[in-house]
């Protein structure tokens, strides 16, 4: 495939959850991982949206949705008034948009020239690449999902071990800002011993900000839709119990959100 085109699952023009400012945010599709606390399971398959579990297991697609470099870049500029008066620009997110890198690369690269801030939303589950050491050179911000600190938990979670996501962090640390992003979920994420070895952890590192999501069931609705089973068990987080977590953080020196 032409590294001018991507795959996506959709986008949003006036996006504030996603980075500095208001912000175009592009979601790609497919992901690594299959994360129990997904809520956009619709992202996972690598080609393009699907309907079902069999579409899943047979990496079949619903529909394909691919947009070129320069119909992105044309669509981003139709906004960039918005981005710039706010401090904003574009976030490309996912699924996990480091699975399309050589088509990224372009798009930042493009983007560059019309000096818009650029921020990459991920799960950081990539090899250190010249593709990704040139993609660095294009971008702002990174926004890192932190699934969870120990491997085997790592693994439960979401299929996959969390090695490279390690070893993407220590690449990126000190090269360009990192926002870290928690999700808080309960018997996973929000005991005092993992969130007391968690921001030990992150001291060893030049993190610009902290990101706390409280787990939420916002997403179990396409599970059922799409036929697939939602394997977490557990509860939505107090409101107490996360601005706790947030005030420990801020007591050890993290801006948070």
């Amino acid at each position: 495939m032409s590294n001018n085109f991507a795959t996506i699952h959709s986008i949003q023009t006036m996006g504030t959850l996603d980075g500095p400012g208001i912000r175009y945010v592009l979601f790609l599709q497919g992901c690594p991982f299959r994360c129990l606390f997904c809520h956009n399971p619709d992202t996972w398959n690598t080609i393009g949206n699907f309907s079902s579990t069999r579409d899943v297991e047979q990496n079949k697609v619903g529909f394909l949705n691919k947009k070129s470099v320069e119909s992105l870049v044309e669509d981003v500029l139709k906004y960039q008034l918005f981005y710039k008066a706010s401090n904003g620009g574009v976030t490309v997110s996912g699924g996990e948009p480091l699975l399309q890198i050589k088509f990224l690369k372009e798009f930042y690269k493009e983007l560059k020239q019309y000096h818009i801030h650029t921020a990459i939303d991920t799960c950081g589950y990539v090899d250190i690449t010249d593709d990704l050491k040139e993609l660095l050179e294009y971008t702002d911000l990174f926004l890192l999902d932190i699934k969870h600190l120990d491997a085997d938990k790592h693994k439960l979670l979401t299929g996959k071990p969390n090695d490279k996501v390690l070893n993407f962090l220590n690449f990126i640390n000190n090269k360009k800002p990192i926002w870290i992003r928690q999700v808080l979920t309960p018997n996973w994420t929000m005991d005092d011993e993992y969130i007391d070895s968690l921001i030990k952890f992150l001291k060893n590192y030049n993190i610009e900000k902290v990101e706390l999501l409280p787990y939420h069931e916002m997403g179990k609705e396409k599970y059922k839709k799409l036929g697939i089973p939602y394997r977490l068990k557990t509860r939505i987080p107090e409101k107490d119990e996360v601005n706790k977590i947030r005030e420990l953080f801020i007591k050890n020196g993290f801006d948070t959100v």
